[in-house]
């Protein structure tokens, strides 16, 4: 009898223990920043980095890395994109008969190219350094973490090609990447990642959009969570891909759910860019660059359509 009870209570210890474990791997961290911190890794931007990336630019190349977007473009489940152009007033006025055009836009702000700022990801309605939805979230947009907090990201900006190290015309859906891939990658390339830097990945799998937009959006390559976490702790301040769902989708883990982008995130302040076209960069073998962008500060947003350009 007191063997069963030792079990027993042996048995409700390793519960409670796992339990714990569990619930505090769970826990989004507290921010490196301070308990204010809106903005993660984007801290990690100063002068010194800006002049440190204009030095990277010796011809003056400029490479726009944003899609067009129309009523046709590709998007994640329920979003959608319309544009409406009027002319609210016909008459022509003044002697010189002034006239204009207007538009009003209808629809989702993560149609396209696209920055997924830190409000948009959570852990069970946590979100980055703490922030719960129900403290932060109202109709009329974030009142915590809204994109309107991040400056302008002017840094180093390098892109890793992996659909040449996968031979592979578009890598295939559930490819994930890992650190291994990525530092033999970087290594042909003669690159490193630094601190700071925003990286990109080349996929090819934007060949598919408007050509095969059921499986473009069915899934995609991308890194897998050793990965994120590796690039996570190199201090990296924005990553991003030609795809959609950035990292790996079916996810090597079929229990979890877009655990990467998840991670970064909460756990890291980490800017996630989608559909970034970085396709001409890879033609010109500019594997690193100066990158910048200024994005629309629409006041409580929690990601929006962006258009980020190279500088080589």
């Amino acid at each position: 009898m007191k063997t069963i009870v030792n079990t027993l209570k042996t048995i409700a210890l390793a519960a409670t223990l796992f339990t714990a474990l569990t619930t505090n791997a769970q826990q989004v961290p507290t921010s490196p920043y301070g308990a204010d911190d809106e903005i993660g890794a984007l801290n990690l931007l100063n002068e010194e980095t800006v002049l440190d990336a204009v030095k990277l630019v010796k011809k003056g190349k400029v490479y726009r890395l944003g899609m067009v977007v129309n009523a046709e473009t590709a998007a994640f489940r329920h979003r959608y994109f319309h544009i409406e152009t009027l002319q609210p007033e016909t008459a022509a006025a003044g002697s010189n008969k002034f006239t204009y055009v207007d538009d009003q836009l209808i629809g989702w702000t993560g149609v396209g190219s696209q920055i997924n700022g830190l409000a948009h990801y959570g852990r069970d309605n946590v979100h980055y350094n703490g922030h719960k939805v129900e403290d932060f979230l109202t109709v009329s947009g974030v009142k915590k973490l809204g994109l309107e907090k991040l400056p302008p990201i002017v840094t180093r900006g390098i892109v890793l090609d992996m659909r040449s190290y996968y031979n592979q015309d578009i890598v295939k859906e559930g490819t994930v990447f890992t650190v291994e891939d990525i530092e033999k990658v970087a290594k042909k390339q003669g690159i490193e990642i630094r601190k700071g830097d925003v990286v990109l990945f080349y996929t090819g799998w934007t060949k598919l959009m408007g050509k095969d937009d059921k499986r473009y959006l069915a899934g995609g390559p991308g890194i897998g969570t050793e990965a994120a976490h590796y690039l996570g702790e190199k201090g990296i301040v924005a990553a991003g891909a030609d795809n959609w769902s950035f990292e790996a989708v079916p996810h090597e883990n079929s229990a979890l759910s877009f655990p990467v982008n998840q991670m970064m995130a909460t756990e890291y302040g980490v800017q996630v860019l989608e559909n970034i076209l970085v396709d001409e960069l890879v033609e010109d073998k500019a594997w690193e660059f100066l990158f910048v962008l200024g994005h629309p500060l629409y006041e409580g947003s929690t990601q929006v359509q962006i258009n980020p350009v190279a500088i080589k």
